[in-house]
């Protein structure tokens, strides 16, 4: 299929704020027109909630939400950029799950949509992967209006007539959102949330098709979607990470991992006998890998038994806020050793015997 660009509503006026406010809006905006729950919600009754809050509601559903078409109607689905609007208040992490979003331009269809709208930012898409991270290696100084009308103009993929007002709003998008921090090597807790994101962008629009995908093709799903290239590359922590955070999606159940409805099912299927999982807090939990704590992954409560299950360490939320990997590290280490030391397990080698073995010495 032919690519085409067009600007669509992007061209309107939003109310972003000042620079320091970040993506604000769109974090309230989500938050009105979901009133608070995670379920899917017709896209008539978002747009009239937010019309009622006086903002501008097109940009939200038309560049930065997944709307799907279910049982004849339009419907704007709960995932996880929703996921991490309601469970947190806005913060510099939610605003680059939020323009990872907008960048990934995955946004499904809806009755009256043209073609173009499915994917209504590849304009965008393509400006960071052929400008941002190939020209210019993720250093955003040379990233103005100017440089986004540019490339824009010259492309024959674009067709509109204007795109000064195109250039100016994804130039403020762009610095707001940070855009620079999406040249990091290693993964970050914004990342991981990024890689769910796009899981279940990329599965609910093959949805729209008929398509379905098995777990084990996931990891070219995303790499066919340019995933990695628009998160700063790919290297070998970002492909173990990646091993481990598909095993955790598929454990929880892909987007049913939202309602506890549907995890409650999932366990009683696998796991007859189970009776209960209430929780006395209802703040997310945090799911990290013993390999790499920065495989850090924000999950509702009802979902801990699940991530245990897939070979991840469940921690609260207040141990999520006050995480640093190497005092989580230290303290890991530090068990490890004391339930050796309580089985009276000691090294039969001494270090430098060790160091002779690992540097291939005699």
């Amino acid at each position: 299929m032919e690519e085409v660009w067009k600007p669509g509503s992007f061209t309107k006026n939003f109310s972003w704020g000042r620079n320091s406010n970040g993506l604000v809006e769109l974090h309230s905006i989500i938050r009105a027109g979901f009133n608070d729950a995670l379920e899917d919600v017709p896209r008539t009754e978002f747009r009239e909630r937010i019309k009622k809050s006086g903002h501008t509601e097109y940009i939200p559903i038309n560049f930065f939400l997944f709307n799907r078409t279910i049982a004849g109607v339009d419907m704007i689905c709960a995932d996880e950029l929703v996921f991490q609007a309601l469970s947190w208040d806005h913060s510099p992490a939610f605003d680059k799950v939020a323009l990872f979003a907008f960048l990934f331009s995955y946004v499904g269809k809806w009755k009256k949509a043209a073609a173009y709208q499915r994917r209504p930012a590849l304009w965008a898409n393509a400006y960071v992967l052929e400008r941002v991270a190939s020209k210019y290696n993720w250093n955003t100084k040379s990233v103005t209006a100017d440089d986004i009308q540019n490339f824009v103009q010259n492309d024959p993929r674009y067709k509109a007539e204007t795109s000064r007002k195109l250039a100016t709003n994804l130039n403020f998008l762009l610095h707001i959102g940070k855009v620079q921090d999406f040249g990091e090597k290693r993964p970050g807790r914004w990342w991981v949330d990024c890689l769910f994101l796009a899981l279940d962008r990329l599965i609910e629009d093959s949805l729209i098709d008929g398509r379905t995908y098995r777990t084990s093709e996931y990891i070219n799903l995303l790499s066919h979607s340019k995933f990695f290239e628009l998160t700063g590359g790919e290297n070998l922590e970002k492909q173990l990470a990646t091993t481990h955070l598909i095993r955790l999606y598929t454990a929880l159940g892909g987007r049913d991992r939202l309602s506890e409805d549907a995890v409650r099912d999932k366990i009683l299927q696998e796991e007859p006998q189970f009776q209960s999982m209430r929780v006395n807090d209802s703040r997310p939990r945090g799911a990290t890998h013993l390999t790499n704590p920065r495989i850090l992954k924000s999950i509702s409560p009802f979902c801990a038994d699940l991530a245990k299950k897939a070979g991840f360490d469940v921690i609260s939320p207040d141990e999520m806020d006050e995480m640093q990997a190497a005092e989580f590290i230290r303290g890991r280490t530090e068990s490890a050793l004391a339930v050796l030391n309580e089985k009276g397990i000691r090294p039969n080698m001494t270090i430098e015997e060790l160091l002779k073995i690992t540097r291939g010495g005699a």
